[in-house]
């Protein structure tokens, strides 16, 4: 195949016959002159030219492309420009955005008199304005490959589209196409670029019942690129799209999704609903890469599900072998931090401690944390792998970057060396050294404890100080351990409420656990693991604690809260008594 008759081949929208120059005997072939092409190319078919990844130039071939440009630079581009002049400008922007598609192929500069006469074919048919936005978009693409985001071209193009955008004259695919051509080349400073993106959304609200699956996928993913995290309206309305048409995606689709909209930060209850519907049967055989990413959204969404856990874990317990350390990481963390405690457990603890025991050498550090601190908040205790962990030897691969530990890593490591003390107090193995241990759990992101919420505190002290006759409490209370009580109040030996000024002569502790809706799983009414294993950790250094759950609080009388409180506190108080 020649050159000339490749390019030739190339121009589809050209429907008119082109005269094709004979063969001269110095004239290369596109086999003769570069190497590297596909046999495809060199058996007689053209090569197919992508106007959607960018063109790398290749090495070691400049006399190819010095006699390829040569040629383009001969009578066949002005003669093929001639012929699409007279098409419908339709057919001439297709024709023209394939021929700039080759010179991009072939490496041709954007700066060079092939690329600058097609150019300024393509600016003087954009002024048209009637073009097609598949067409716009299709020379929008080809452009910044050619030239990068920065092109006068892409500014024009993007010019049309924004017009038939403000028209509403966009349908699903288009819609799909400006969002993928957007996501290549948006200039976050330009104006009229950011109101076109504006108008792009509110006309894709108007199109989602229209949407397919792979368009969802593809428009969720566009908006990640773009770092749309403020359109939560299309967000949640195409996360809503999603839910209806879940059965539709593929795994990869699936994965796409779901990851863009822990990425977006947005969740809408119906996906977790289509999810429930058709993942448990598809987990079982699905590929674990779909599997680690379900678990990871439903643990950032903070959703607790039974049926989706129980077919995860399932699925771990028969083929856990085939997952890499992350995805399992990802499953165990999932499960402990929603705390999950799988029917199949037993099972599935057995083939965690055997990977473990296989794989201990190849797990990255932090990973492995991860999931020994995930074991603890479902009372699983695996006290092998946490003598190794707080080993001599690990400890110095942890810190191996040569930076010191995050509060995330040292808090979860203080919270395994908790574990170890209060509820294995027959662990013998190493401790974790006192210079690593945390000193408060609290944190801004809210990793080991979820603070106390100011209004439900507004609400309960009312009622608490009037049952107890006074103001015989504190708030936010640092124990030596590092965890915060909401409420602590003292007892003496009699078991009576000791005022403030007598806490020297405390002999018991009550912590009042004044639990709002962060606290709890987003769907159900199960504490989240941090949560629970806060609590064992804080009866096994001896305090009373009692839950008071904000949906048991919240809605009830000011007089039935004062009893309600009565019903909690003093029956653990008559206890002491007795």
């Amino acid at each position: 195949m020649h050159v000339k008759t490749a390019v030739v081949q190339q121009v589809s929208a050209a429907s008119v016959p082109i005269p094709v120059p004979e063969k001269r005997e110095d004239e290369l072939t596109v086999y003769q002159a570069v190497r590297h092409m596909p046999s495809k190319a060199a058996s007689g078919s053209a090569p197919h030219f992508s106007s959607y990844s960018p063109y790398i130039k290749p090495q070691g071939n400049k006399a190819a492309q010095v006699s390829i440009q040569s040629l383009f630079e001969g009578d066949v581009i002005p003669e093929l420009c001639s012929r699409l002049a007279h098409l419908p400008s339709n057919d001439r922007a297709e024709g023209l955005a394939t021929l700039l598609g080759a010179c991009a192929e072939f490496g041709l500069e954007a700066n060079s008199p092939l690329v600058l006469r097609l150019k300024s074919e393509c600016l003087g048919l954009l002024s048209n304005r009637d073009i097609m936005v598949a067409k716009l978009c299709h020379l929008g693409e080809v452009a910044h490959t050619l030239e990068g985001r920065q092109s006068a071209m892409v500014t024009e193009v993007l010019d049309s589209i924004g017009a038939a955008v403000e028209e509403k004259a966009v349908s699903p695919s288009e819609a799909v196409r400006v969002y993928s051509l957007l996501a290549l080349s948006y200039d976050p400073a330009s104006q009229k670029q950011t109101l076109m993106l504006s108008t792009l959304h509110t006309h894709t609200q108007r199109l989602v019942h229209r949407l397919r699956a792979s368009q969802v996928s593809d428009i969720l993913q566009c908006l990640v690129k773009l770092q749309q995290r403020q359109a939560i309206s299309l967000v949640l309305r195409l996360s809503q799209r999603a839910s209806r048409i879940f059965k539709a995606f593929s795994d990869n689709e699936i994965i796409r999704v779901l990851s863009a909209l822990m990425i977006l930060g947005q969740h809408h209850e119906d996906i977790l609903v289509a999810m429930e519907k058709h993942l448990p049967g598809r987990l079982g055989e699905c590929g674990p890469e779909l599997i680690s990413t379900v678990m990871e959204y439903c643990l950032q969404m903070r959703c607790r599900s039974e049926l989706i856990f129980e077919a995860a874990a399932e699925n771990f317990v028969c083929h856990a072998e085939k997952h890499t350390d992350l995805q399992i990481a990802k499953q165990i963390v999932a499960m402990g931090r929603l705390n999950y405690l799988p029917q199949c457990s037993s099972q599935m603890f057995k083939k965690l401690e055997s990977i473990l025991s296989t794989r201990f050498s190849q797990f990255q550090p932090r990973s492995l944390i991860e999931v020994l601190h995930a074991c603890i908040h479902l009372e699983r205790f695996p006290l092998n792998y946490i003598s190794k962990v707080f080993s001599l030897y690990f400890l110095q691969r942890l810190q191996a970057q040569g930076e010191p530990l995050d509060k995330n890593a040292l808090g979860q490591l203080t919270q395994l060396q908790l574990s170890t003390s209060l509820e294995c107090t027959y662990y013998q193995g190493p401790r974790l050294p006192h210079s690593l241990h945390l000193l408060r759990f609290s944190s801004v992101d809210q990793a080991f404890e979820t603070p106390m919420e100011s209004l439900l505190y507004k609400h309960v002290k009312g009622p608490l100080t009037q049952l107890l006759g006074g103001k015989f409490f504190c708030t936010s209370i640092l124990t030596p351990t590092g965890y915060t009580i909401d409420v602590e109040i003292c007892l003496d030996e009699q078991g009576y409420v000791l005022p403030l000024s007598q806490w020297d002569h405390t002999y018991r502790r009550m912590a009042l656990c004044l639990d709002g809706q962060n606290r709890f799983c987003s769907n159900t009414q199960h504490l989240l693991g941090k949560e629970a294993t806060k609590r064992r950790h804080l009866r096994g250094m001896g305090y009373e604690v009692v839950q008071i759950p904000y949906f048991e609080f919240e809605r009830l009388s000011t007089k039935e809260q004062v009893q309600y409180l009565h019903n909690k506190i003093f029956p653990t108080i008559f206890k002491f008594n007795h």
